[in-house]
Order: C-alpha cells, then structure tokens, then sequence
C-alpha cells in the first residue's frame, strides 16, 4: 500500500550558489560522506529528502541528516533513515522507499514513493 509520494526539482545552478553563500548549509543538510559530492549530486540528494518529507506530509522537527541517499552495489540510489525521519516512516507504516533520481537541463529531480 502506498504511504505517500513526494517530488522534488532543484535548479543545480542555483543550489550551487546557496552552498556558496551559506557555509554552514551543507553541514546542516548533509551527513559527512554526502558532503564530498559534487554540486549535481548534491543538488538531487537535497531533492531526494525534501521529497521523502512530502511524502511524509512534511513532519515538524525532521533533521535533514536523518535521511541520507546512498547507492547499493548495483549503484542504484537508496535511502537510508535514522531518528526523526524513522520515527515519521514508522508513526505513518512506510517499511519500503522507492527513489529515482534524474538530471538534465541544469535540474536535478527526485520522485520517492513511501510503501506501508
């Protein structure tokens, strides 16, 4: 059964110029092996998570770093949750996510589907 979705478009340009302007930002939004990546990356991670939040019907006080996008040996992106967000996928029954990442034309996208 289906939890929720959530979707989420980053202009990759316009992320880069915000990690630029607010040092403090990456640190806040990433875990330390999300923080090395390159802008692009970046960029639909940051989509990634905010579109796991819509599809968790954006809960109050969720720490960006308790969701983490990480790829399996198959190099397919996955995602990863810890405190506030486990404690959100489990008040609302999600057991699976389901993630699809894309890029092109100076966006990068992210479609996330919370399964019960």
């Amino acid at each position: 059964m289906i939890v929720g979705i959530g979707v989420d478009v980053v202009d990759i340009k316009r992320f880069g110029r915000q990690l630029e302007r607010t040092p403090g930002l990456r640190s806040r939004l990433f875990v330390p092996a999300e923080r090395e990546l390159n802008v692009r990356s970046l960029a639909a991670r940051f989509a990634a998570k905010e579109a796991v939040a819509k599809a968790l019907g954006a809960p109050a006080g969720m720490n960006w770093q308790h969701c983490r996008i990480e790829l399996d040996s198959s190099g397919a992106p996955q995602i990863i949750v810890e405190g506030t967000v486990a404690a959100a996928a489990e008040h609302k029954g999600v057991r699976t996510w389901h993630l699809s990442l894309s890029h092109d034309g100076g966006l990068a996208t992210a479609m996330v589907v919370a399964e019960g």
